[in-house]
């Protein structure tokens, strides 16, 4: 089973038809400010190609995690200007969904015209349970269409979530996946199947739960696993060592010691940092130091330190670690890298990845975010995934709604 491709749709002619795409534009913003716009830039080729074709351009997307209903600070409305910044073509926004903003807007539309539909989470049915209530907004949404419109499928961050503008409407339309989906799948497999070795894989981020499946699916796969974020310090007292008042999970301590034998079993090294960067206070001017991981309560600080970032020797050997391997996987920052003192090891990371001939993927979400905020180019790494959530359900095994609907 095969997804039909955005040129097979080109292909087929799309000069005059609706066409709706499911785009991501789920930026991050301070205010009405959009402070990470790789989303929207990695939106823009299709819906250009599709402009260009003379497609009538119907694009749905969320942002943030409205309850259901309006809410003025979750409107598409920056997310949109800025998309309209970086267009060679007009886009226009709808006031609502699939109300008569976007009934009226649909209808005047040309050949090439682009139209962006309201947050379709302000709709309650576009994440609903029941399948019939994402059913009726998936027909209101596909109405737009006329009787010759298709769907394609852009928005790679969204494929793991059976919403009514992800998995309803390719069940009513006929239905293709986008060059940016794509290309992810295309890339993602390459972790997964016929991987080049050594393949290394860097986790971070706050919590073990939120990589456990990962984790278990990475076992016997990824010659090595780099431990860092704050999810190090369940690691660190899972091998006996004491962390003060650093992020611990305590009840996952069982977990990562089972995970820790199994890993030894299978072939996969985990390597935990040795030093790390202690803290007085969660704040960017607090007073820090670094000390060994396992003398974390020695510190200045006491039982009271907390752990912010890992150390100087433990970011040069990840670094050496990942300029010998073949394939990187890298999710989740080393460390808290929105503060400049304790953002060394994510820069690290980062910085080796450029240097690496490795096939390197850097796994969206904060880690998308932090190579921006620390001043890389996604051109310095050989793919920046869009997909947080998604990435990690696709490397777990999971099934993701999105994706398995498109294949016929």
């Amino acid at each position: 089973m095969t997804s039909h491709t955005l040129n097979e749709l080109i292909a087929e002619g799309v000069r005059g038809r609706y066409i709706l795409v499911r785009s991501d534009l789920n930026v991050p913003l301070d205010g009405s400010t959009v402070t990470d716009d790789g989303r929207i830039k990695a939106s823009l080729p299709v819906i250009e190609k599709l402009s260009d074709a003379g497609a009538r351009v119907l694009v749905t997307a969320h942002l943030g995690r409205p309850k259901g209903a309006p809410e003025a600070k979750y409107s598409l409305k920056p997310a949109v200007a800025r998309l309209a910044e970086l267009a060679p073509f007009k886009v226009q926004l709808a006031e609502d969904t699939v109300g008569e903003s976007a009934k009226e807007l649909a209808r005047s539309l040309g050949d090439g015209d682009v139209l962006v539909l309201e947050n379709v989470r302000f709709d309650a049915r576009e994440t609903s349970k029941d399948d019939a209530e994402r059913g009726a907004f998936a027909d209101e949404l596909v109405a737009l269409t006329g009787d010759n419109g298709a769907f394609v499928d852009d928005a790679f961050g969204a494929v793991h979530r059976k919403h009514a503008s992800v998995y309803d409407v390719a069940t009513r339309l006929p239905s293709y996946q986008g060059d940016l989906v794509r290309t992810e799948v295309e890339v993602l497999r390459k972790l997964t199947t016929d991987t080049q070795r050594p393949y290394v894989v860097v986790l971070g981020g706050s919590k073990v739960s939120d990589k456990l499946a990962v984790i278990d699916n990475l076992l016997g796969k990824a010659d090595t696993i780099l431990v860092g974020g704050g999810m190090l310090f369940t690691f660190l007292a899972a091998v006996g060592h004491k962390v003060a008042g650093s992020l611990l999970e305590a009840d996952q301590i069982p977990v990562v010691q089972d995970y820790l034998k199994r890993a030894s079993d299978a072939g996969t090294a985990f390597v935990i940092p040795t030093d790390v960067v202690v803290a007085s206070r969660f704040a960017a001017d607090a007073e820090h130091e670094v000390v060994a991981a396992d003398a974390i309560e020695d510190s200045s600080f006491g039982a009271s330190g907390i752990g912010l970032d890992i150390g100087p020797v433990s970011a040069a050997a990840f670094a050496e670690q990942i300029k010998a391997a073949k394939t990187v996987f890298w999710n989740g920052p080393m460390g808290v890298f929105e503060f400049e003192a304790f953002s060394g090891g994510t820069r690290a990371i980062a910085q080796a990845l450029t240097e690496t001939q490795a096939f390197t993927v850097v796994g969206g979400g904060d880690s998308a975010a932090a190579v921006r905020t620390l001043g890389f180019e996604d051109s310095q790494f050989g793919h920046i995934s869009t997909g947080g959530g998604a990435s990690l359900e696709y490397l777990e095994g999971k099934d993701l709604p999105g994706l398995s609907v498109l294949d016929r």
